[in-house]
């Protein structure tokens, strides 16, 4: 599949590849989002060792290492390196100018040799001023964040560039399944999210329900245990952040309801879901206008749309789908896969709108709360312009028509009228989120075509 986005991440790096004082840069993220693609993309043709780590013991590890490096320096694999001072100094004196070390899965080589690091930070310093380039990257968000945030880490203030790579934006998508419309691209992002190696697995299959059933359905599915994977890379309790997200996938969505489902304190919950949020794999909702510290009121959902798919439809089903055909859950999927289409349409909606053309908006947010007549109501969409003098108010219809589209915007506005933080603005624009694209062309409507530019 073809290389997509991350425009400005090649930028830093190709800058700093051409530092002539050296570089030491960091990458980090979530598995399968590209993190090694981007730097075969962007590495010097030249003097450049790209060496994959595993999790063999300290002395294979150096072993291995020592052959990548000889494609730089040869003969450099015919020594033997009782450490990783020996190794790394050499590689330090005798390195073309202009060498690039990239030390992909750093985590592994840190976990069986503790000292690395710092042993590594020492190389960095005594090459200082020389055009020599190291990389080091990981998944596990956790770790890399330790070796090079924290202030306390010997590599901590030393890398020019720490570059978090996050899944892509949704415009990217409609790149990856040329043939796909609009609503036809919603779909699939509402399965896969912004990652785009589940894309290149996904693009091979006949169809998203043939690729739903091979790749995550089916026990013999190469990502039918992708979630369990993504939380031993950076959660110490896989168990309980695995029965967190269980939860919130079925629908528990307010920190009470979770804790009494576990039968633990609320107070014990607090970090495991700040963690959660750290790793942008949960997200906590809190209605427009709230403070985000002392508001009361708050949701928490699953912010990756694979993941919101896996623990809605897999996770649950796991006993059936090993001992009985997966069509049955293949039904499932589909009576309620519109519902979970609309929810991944909402979250899109908000995040577009700052970035629609015609109006300058804040961050948008879900609101709800009680009507002027003390009923539950609650909007998909609320944000404030950038003057604070006018608000917008929009409701997600998955599918609403041209012709529906007035009375839906009619509705949205006399509730929003007895609604109290309204009445402060001086104007209320309605919007109505569409996946019908023949709607395309109705005022006040904005649909999925619209997302997907807005959203690159």
């Amino acid at each position: 599949m073809r290389f997509f986005d991350r425009i400005d991440e090649k930028e830093r790096l190709s800058r700093a590849f051409a530092s002539s004082s050296g570089s030491f840069c960091c990458l980090y993220g979530r598995r399968r989002c590209g993190k090694s693609r981007l730097l075969q993309e962007t590495l010097p043709r030249r003097h450049a060792v790209y060496h994959v780590a595993d999790q063999m013991e300290p002395a294979l590890q150096r072993q291995r290492l020592a052959s990548d490096m000889a494609a730089a320096i040869p003969g450099f694999d015919r020594a033997v390196y009782p450490d990783w001072a020996a190794l790394l100094d050499r590689w330090r004196t005798e390195a073309p100018s202009g060498a690039c070390l990239v030390l992909d899965e750093f985590p592994y080589l840190a976990a069986r040799s503790p000292e690395l690091p710092s042993i590594l930070q020492r190389m960095l310093d005594a090459a200082a001023g020389r055009a020599l380039h190291t990389v080091i990257c990981g998944s596990s968000q956790r770790m890399m964040q330790g070796h090079v945030l924290e202030p306390s880490a010997p590599l901590y203030g030393r890398a020019r560039e720490i570059l978090k790579i996050p899944p892509l934006a949704f415009g990217w998508i409609a790149r990856a399944f040329p043939n796909a419309s609009p609503r036809e691209a919603l779909e699939q992002f509402r399965v896969w999210g912004g990652v785009p190696r589940y894309w290149e697995l996904a693009v091979e299959c006949a169809s998203l329900d043939d690729a739903i059933q091979r790749l995550v359905l089916s026990p013999q599915g190469v990502l039918h245990q992708e979630p369990r994977q993504l939380l031993m890379d950076d959660m110490a309790d896989v168990v309980q952040a695995s029965s967190i997200l269980a939860l919130i996938g079925q629908g528990c969505h307010r920190l009470s309801e979770i804790a009494a489902r576990l039968g633990k304190p609320v107070t014990s919950l607090t970090r495991p879901l700040a963690k959660l949020q750290d790793l942008d794999l949960i997200v906590r909702e809190i209605p427009f206008g709230a403070d985000e510290r002392s508001g009361k009121k708050s949701l928490y959902r699953i912010a990756d749309p694979f993941l919101g798919f896996w623990f809605r439809f897999v996770q649950p089903n796991r006993s059936m789908l090993e001992s009985a055909p997966v069509t049955a859950i293949q039904r499932k999927v589909r009576e309620a896969f519109s519902q979970h289409v609309a929810w991944v349409l909402e979250t899109l909606a908000r995040r577009a709108v700052p970035r629609l053309v015609g109006r300058e908006w804040g961050v948008a947010r879900k609101w709800w709360g009680n009507g002027a007549d003390g009923q539950p109501v609650e909007f998909d969409v609320v944000a404030e312009s950038s003057d604070g003098r006018d608000v917008l108010i929009g409701e997600v219809k998955l599918s609403a028509s041209a012709g529906e589209i007035g009375s839906l915007r009619a509705k949205l506005r006399e509730k929003a009228s007895g609604i109290s933080f309204s009445k402060k603005y001086r104007r209320l624009e309605t919007v109505v989120f569409s996946a019908n694209q023949e709607a395309s062309k109705t005022s006040g409507v904005v649909t999925v075509g619209d997302l997907l530019q807005a959203l690159m």
